[in-house]
């Protein structure tokens, strides 16, 4: 298509000729599939991923404390045959922040009491990792000496956020560099300090040469429940939401009862489901060559002992997914999957052959996900409809016919669209239905849901809740402890509304890529060219260009409506958040006796006068974005084929360059693709 662009730049400009470069430059897309991988300190993560991609010694693991802040994404290094870590860090004004909230917080008489979990507990093992012990008689401003940052100066580039490229020859050289900025160990085993520079990186890409795997995925190690750093927090819940697979990682002798495992889960199941595009959750639990049973001898006896426990967790991790219901509001069982599986024992082959430790399932999976044979399909078919645009336009002559074709696709577009046009219209009004009941529930039962938030059972614990609400308040309304679940007072205010439309928005936009979304009235949309090409063999290439072009578009507006999905259903949350954002502003200045009291006090006064208007606007501001999404979705497919049929059938072509020998062998190249078992479009 290249040859093809060149003759066109060669030629007149026109608008005919613009739009003909246009089209050949959108054929350059490039599709990347997430996966993101969760799980605890310990569970295997690193060498399961190390295994799955087949390259030895490439994430760090074993004897260094993981931190649990920084992630790591592993994709293909499709630019030169080194290995590479692309550093990216927090601004210098992130980190600035950090250091007067430790200054005030640490400093001023509210350090952590024993037992208690609150949210900025890892705010000195955060400071010591980048400073050793130094930084608790510093002030701020000392710990933004530039004398700390000497090893990675691109830290205090002055633009948003800089990056640092390190290149090796080899994985075990990129893993022990990497220890220094993913991971924390506050002294080597010689006893010297060392620094550590996880704090303040925000995410490290890992990319690995000649891996056939990662030409279009991309595995993502990601922290459990975000962090309270703004800008990891946003890039965490971004990724999360473009997952279209998740691996939560545990190890097998607990799976089914880790419940830090499953808080990972539940706490992300929304971002994941219905305010994301994951289709499948593989639950995968790791270490199941590890035998202890001292009754086994033999290698069958192990073998039998292996399968046996295998064939248990499976069955103990499914039983305890039926009975997660915030989880099941979002996945159903057969988007659920349980992998078995022993990094080890599929690279030393001691006791199980290869395919009994279910690493090679995951890589059949990985290969699925990296479909190049239908990008190639895609490519050649896109191809195929420009090439035949511009051969069909410099001989076709046929000006009656061509008239009457134009005629009946314009009529054709026009019915087509009421069609779209009503059925938005009746998904909107279902969604208003459901809404209006969420309001009267949430108007209702508001100030019970906050009570469960202000006053919680906490076993023993209360008495650091003050600090707990404090973080909440000045955090706008969030929680996210090292462990367990996240605690989000906007998310429970507005649990009423989102429970009232979950159900309809699964159907409405389910993540199945088998499924379509608006109950499939976009897929069933059509030009009928192949009817019409069956009547009109004289303008073939035309209609065949605007068959491509449907098909494109419909690809766009399945890739806007999964972005745009997200907003809608996060919108909820989102507009609580917003309206109570003034009360926990004005909570936040509490201190001193009395100050759990008062923050109590001002944030159910607040929502006792807003209840009336604050889930009425969250109603509003959905249906809103669902109408823009409904009158996007019309303007695009309207502008698009109205300007692909018009300048089909109605432009002057005499500017057009001849194609011929490039139609001959693009046409070919697509029989023979579409002929073959993969090549279905």
């Amino acid at each position: 298509m290249e040859h093809v662009y060149r003759k066109l730049k060669n030629e007149e400009k026109t608008k005919l000729n613009n739009f003909l470069k246009a089209k050949i430059g959108d054929l350059e897309t490039e599709k990347r599939e997430l996966v993101g991988v969760f799980g605890q300190t310990g569970a295997g993560k690193s060498s399961l991923i190390n295994a799955v991609i087949g390259v030895k010694n490439l994430l760090p693991s074993g004897d260094v404390r993981a931190c649990t802040s920084v992630m790591i994404k592993v994709e293909a290094n499709t630019k030169n045959s080194k290995f590479e870590a692309e550093i990216e860090f927090i601004s210098k004004e992130d980190w600035k922040d950090e250091l007067w909230y430790v200054d005030r917080i640490l400093k001023d008489g509210a350090q952590k009491e024993e037992g208690d979990d609150y949210g900025g507990g890892d705010t000195g093992e955060k400071l010591t990792a980048v400073y050793g012990e130094e930084w608790k008689n510093m002030s701020p401003d000392d710990l933004m000496d530039k004398k700390w940052f000497k090893e990675i100066p691109e830290f205090l580039q002055n633009r948003e956020e800089g990056k640092k490229i390190l290149t090796f020859e080899s994985a075990r050289e990129l893993s022990a560099k990497l220890v220094k900025y993913t991971k924390s160990d506050s002294t080597g085993q010689d006893g010297d300090i060392k620094r550590f520079y996880w704090p303040l990186i925000k995410c490290v890409t890992v990319r690995v040469p000649h891996n056939d795997l990662l030409q279009h995925v991309t595995l993502v190690d990601l922290p459990g429940n975000g962090d309270y750093n703004k800008s990891r927090d946003k890039m965490w819940k971004e990724i999360v939401g473009c997952c279209s697979t998740v691996w939560i990682v545990t190890e097998i002798k607990r799976a089914a009862s880790d419940a830090e495992a499953w808080d990972i889960l539940e706490n992300a199941s929304s971002l994941m489901g219905n305010g994301g595009e994951c289709q499948q959750v593989h639950f995968i639990c790791t270490k199941s060559d590890f035998i202890t049973d001292l009754d086994v001898n033999s290698a069958a006896e192990v073998r039998a002992a292996i399968f046996k426990r295998n064939r248990e967790a499976k069955e103990a991790v499914m039983t305890n997914f039926r009975k997660k219901h915030k989880i099941n509001k979002h996945f159903s069982e057969e988007c659920f999957k349980v992998f078995t599986v022993s990094s080890k024992e599929f690279l030393k082959r001691k006791r199980l052959e290869p395919e009994d430790t279910e690493i090679p399932k995951l890589q059949e999976f990985l290969q699925e996900l990296d479909d190049s044979h239908s990008d190639t399909v895609n490519y050649v078919f896109g191809a195929l409809g420009i090439i035949s645009l511009i051969h069909g336009a410099r001989y076709s002559k046929v000006a009656g016919q061509t008239e009457r074709v134009h005629t009946q696709l314009q009529t054709t577009l026009r019915e087509e669209l009421d069609k779209i046009r009503k059925a938005l219209g009746e998904v909107y009004m279902d969604f208003k239905k459901c809404l209006t009941e969420g309001v009267e529930k949430s108007k209702d039962s508001c100030e019970k849901k906050l009570n469960s938030v202000l006053f919680p059972t906490l076993k023993g614990k209360n008495r650091g809740f003050h600090k707990t609400l404090k973080y909440v308040v000045e955090n706008n309304g969030t929680y996210k402890p090292k462990k367990g679940k996240t605690m989000n007072m906007n998310e429970k205010l507005s649990s009423h509304l989102t429970d009232s439309i979950n159900e309809k928005f699964r159907k409405t936009f389910p993540n199945e890529r088998q499924c379509e979304p608006f109950n499939g009235v976009i897929k069933a949309f059509s030009l009928q060219t192949e009817r019409l090409i069956q009547q009109n063999k004289a303008v073939e290439l035309q209609l065949t260009f605007l068959k491509t072009e449907e098909e494109k578009i419909k690809t766009k507006l399945n890739k806007l409506i999964r972005e745009r999905k997200k907003m809608i259903y996060g919108s909820l949350v989102q507009t609580i958040e917003d309206c109570m954002k003034s009360c926990y502003e004005k909570a936040a200045t509490f201190s001193g006796p009395g100050m759990l009291n008062n923050m109590r006090s001002t944030v159910e006064c607040h929502v006792r006068g807003s209840k009336n208007i604050m889930f009425e606007q969250a109603k509003k501001i959905l249906l809103q974005n669902l109408t823009n999404l409904e009158g996007e979705i019309l303007k695009m497919l309207n502008k698009t084929l109205t300007e692909s049929v018009e300048l089909s059938f109605k432009m002057d072509h005499s500017t057009i360059p001849d194609v011929s020998a490039e139609y001959d062998m693009v046409k070919k190249k697509y029989d023979m693709l579409k002929s073959s078992p993969e090549g279905e479009i």
